[in-house]
């Protein structure tokens, strides 16, 4: 493959709904550039984006897979990114790097839930949009239909500049609506004809449109729009280019992949309208050697700088990191600095990826994407640079993973095996989390949604041979007392020889200055009744028994014990037996002093349209949560609320049931609360059921 300078790169993160056709688009692509010899199916399972076991297995995508394509003497990073939500942080490092977002929206399902979040994550990364409809070719089929809900959802920008014509109720071409001229389709290629009477209105229509999105760019096209003077073809692609890097215009194409029709057409319009790195982005931000914020100019003659925003842990070729040069030229044998490590790492071959396939090239430029193998110490977001670079790149900002299980071997014995393997998925994966609950000593994986952890196990099972066990993560409840009782207790036990004997009696009531804390003791023994050598023995009785409480075997929280009297024996009193005593003296006075269960409770906030918000309230007081407020944010409302956590473990896949994929959460601890006597019973009865 050749090499290629910035200004001839193009970078495009394919989007959309699930099933909308981005992977056929990338094949179709492919294929009449002659890369593949062999159209694949996504139903097939033999496209070149969709590779991996679980791809071909779920017939979806679950990973971004690089796509690039020489065409014209440029070169075009196609970036096919999975549609499903539960995989949005693949979508977003395809963001992160691309000049431009390729929207594929289904000629016969019209604008869906995916097209929405594809639209709100370029917007939200800054990336100028085009729009392909796709599936022209499917007998129901509306382009009118479909622009007409682009233009309701995403505003005036929208300019359909293909306007697709039938014959014999077949796709067979476009009329250019910026010239007016007909095109119609000879395989993959385009051929003259006349602008079919038929759809001489819709074509004027389309014109308009674009016109109107054309005036927004300029103040002398606006005045122009005003006055009722046309535009000339110059002055519209003009202000469609201008636009598509200002992001307020949105070129709409038309195209059917399964057949080829319109594909290459596509390629030209994407060399014309999508800007080039430097063009996009003269400037990234960065972070200097203080962690001040500065600036990076982007452009080739500088010192060689990437940022490595995806990576691949394959447990047969080993790590491969994916990266784009953003500055200067990466050449074979160079030694890089890892910024963010503050390590040396050598770019011994350097790999343009296609797929799974690896293609080794002698150097890349800035602007380009590539991949180095096997870096020691090099991970997703990284900057790797000429060693006197100096900074560092942003990192790209991901979606928090709420949706949490427990996780453990199926066999016992595997736990080394399963961190092992589990760290690897997550280099991968920034939108896996894995930890050990300090509370509960349960390992918890954590991911977007249902598919993705059901993914992540397969994954384990395939790639690495382990076998694991998912359950609903314990939740890390507390025990308490509301009652200050006074309780004593003896220990005696004679054995032959010296036996034991610790005598106690201890005040326990609720600490109301420090609730968190687990205990406060104190003494309060006058004449000697306890020895003071006894009092540490006492204490360590105290810490040992708050660490399960006799309610339901949780930690005890908020407890002040007084000892305030007891008794002792010259020969068998000894720390162990006042330890005992404490111990047993604890648990009965615990169990007298109206003893209750603490429940984390959830700062939540919850961002859906408007038309959801009634649902979304409804559903949170049947989680026994409380509304506290509700502001606007943007063209959605922001609910915020707090719930109970163990009624929030399904919320993840429940909100998008609810909102249709619309609504997104975020969700932190706020404080312990008393929960319901219902609750405490069914949480102690679950406690007495393991215990068995």
């Amino acid at each position: 493959m050749n090499t290629y300078s910035m200004k001839d790169v193009r970078n495009v993160a394919v989007l959309g709904h699930s099933g909308c056709g981005k992977t056929t688009v990338c094949e179709a692509i492919l294929y009449i550039n002659g890369v593949i010899k062999r159209f694949g199916k996504v139903e097939s399972g033999n496209t070149v984006s969709d590779y991996d076991a679980e791809e071909i297995r779920r017939k979806v995508s679950i990973s971004t897979s690089v796509i690039p394509v020489e065409y014209n003497g440029k070169k075009i990073n196609f970036l096919d990114t999975p549609g499903f939500f539960d995989f949005v942080g693949e979508a977003k490092e395809a963001l992160e790097v691309a000049d431009a977002a390729l929207i594929v929206v289904s000629a016969k399902s019209g604008v869906e839930v995916g097209t929405e979040k594809a639209w709100e994550l370029a917007e939200e990364m800054k990336v100028p949009k085009m729009i392909l409809i796709n599936g022209m070719d499917d007998e129901n089929a509306d382009f009118h239909r479909v622009v007409d809900e682009l233009k309701e959802k995403f505003g005036t920008g929208i300019a359909p500049i293909h306007y697709p014509f039938t014959e014999g109720g077949k796709f067979a071409g476009f009329v250019d609506v910026i010239g007016r001229a007909g095109r119609k389709f000879a395989g993959d290629k385009v051929e003259d004809c006349g602008v079919p009477a038929d759809v001489e209105d819709d074509v004027e229509e389309a014109r308009l449109t674009v016109s109107e999105a054309v005036a927004e760019t300029d103040e002398d096209l606006m005045e122009k729009f005003f006055d009722d003077q046309e535009f000339t073809s110059e002055e519209i692609h003009s202000g469609i280019k201008n636009g598509v890097l200002e992001g307020s215009v949105t070129p709409v194409l038309c195209a059917s992949a399964t057949s080829t029709m319109g594909i290459r057409v596509l390629l030209n319009q994407i060399i014309e309208y999508v800007p080039s790195t430097d063009e996009l982005k003269p400037t990234i931000k960065a972070l200097d050697s203080d962690g001040n914020e500065t600036e990076v100019e982007v452009k080739e003659d500088a010192p060689f700088s990437a940022f490595v925003f995806k990576t691949i842990a394959d447990p047969y070729i080993g790590r491969l990191s994916i990266f784009k040069v953003r500055t200067g030229v990466l050449k074979r044998d160079m030694v890089i600095r890892n910024i963010n490590k503050g390590t040396n790492e050598k770019a011994g071959h350097i790999y343009i990826v296609r797929g799974k396939e690896q293609i080794e090239v002698n150097e890349v430029k800035a602007g380009d994407i590539a991949a180095l193998a096997k870096l020691s110490n090099t991970s997703t977001c990284d900057t790797l640079a000429d060693p006197k670079f100096g900074k560092t790149y942003m990192p790209i900002s991901f979606p928090h993973p709420y949706q949490k299980k427990a996780v453990r071997p199926a066999a016992k014995g595997d736990e080394d095996k399963m961190a092992s393997a589990v760290a690897k998925l997550l280099e991968e994966d920034k939108t896996l989390n894995f930890l050990v609950d300090s509370e509960t000593k349960e390992s918890v994986i954590s991911g977007i949604g249902d598919t993705h952890l059901d993914v992540f196990v397969k994954k384990l099972k395939s790639k690495y041979k382990i076998d694991v066990l998912l359950d609903e993560p314990r939740i890390a409840y507390k025990e308490k007392i509301r009652a200050t009782v006074e309780h004593r207790h003896k220990y005696k036990k004679q054995s032959g020889g010296s036996g034991q004997y610790g005598d106690v009696q201890i005040e326990f009531s609720p600490n109301f200055e420090d609730p968190e804390k687990p205990y406060v003791f104190e003494e309060q023994i006058f004449g000697g009744s306890v020895p003071k050598q006894y009092f540490p023995a006492v204490e360590k009785g105290i810490q040992e028994s708050v660490k399960a409480g006799p309610l339901a075997g949780y930690p005890v929280v908020g407890i002040k014990a007084v000892l305030k009297d007891g008794s002792y024996h010259a020969v068998d009193s000894n720390e162990n037996a006042f330890r005992t005593a404490t111990k047993m003296c604890f648990k009965e006075a615990f169990l007298k002093a109206k003893p209750t269960i603490l429940e984390p409770i959830m700062d939540v906030e919850v961002i859906v349209p408007g038309d959801y918000t009634g649902d979304i309230m409804g559903d949170m007081n049947k989680r026994r949560g409380r509304v506290n407020g509700m502001e606007a944010h943007g063209n959605k409302q922001k609910i915020l609320a707090q719930a109970p956590l163990s009624e929030m473990s399904s919320y993840a896949t429940d909100l998008r049931s609810m909102t249709q994929g619309r609504g997104e959460f975020s969700m932190t601890f706020s404080s312990y609360e008393e929960a319901p006597q219902d609750v405490c019973n069914k949480v102690i009865a679950a406690a007495a059921e393991a215990a068995k």
